[in-house]
């Protein structure tokens, strides 16, 4: 099993900056997919991005088009440590953040196809 921790949320005014953290542990090996998955109050889980790798560690990131051009998904340990860095926070980007991981080869835009969740962490874009 692999366990997530986040970390890096809080409260920041409209236009400004704040970078999340993941960390995972345990049989990272079984990771296709690990990302950030958001849910504000009363909507629905929304996919933020993601990372895929190839069999020689090279990675791929996955974007939805509402943060595409203001976050930026990376990662410093393959499977292990991803960042991720969200600038112009807007009102719309509050949401409680989690990051997630998918161990099969899916559809990695799709929230519900990530199978390990860590606990949230929540960010708050506010004046």
């Amino acid at each position: 099993q692999v366990q997530l921790v986040e970390s890096g949320g809080g409260l920041v005014q409209p236009g400004g900056s704040l970078r999340l953290s993941c960390a995972a542990s345990g049989r990272t090996e079984s990771i296709y997919a690990m990302g950030w998955i958001r849910q504000a109050p009363g909507r629905e889980r929304e996919f933020v991005a993601t990372l895929t790798w190839d069999a020689w560690s090279e990675s791929t990131a996955y974007y939805d088009e509402a943060v595409q051009g203001r976050f930026t998904i990376s990662s410093v340990n393959p499977k292990k440590l991803i960042y991720l860095e969200m600038n112009s926070l807007q009102p719309e980007d509050t949401a409680q953040y989690y990051c997630a991981v998918a161990t099969r080869f899916v559809l990695v835009t799709n929230p519900t196809v990530y199978d390990i969740w860590g606990q949230g962490t929540q960010v708050t874009v506010s004046s």
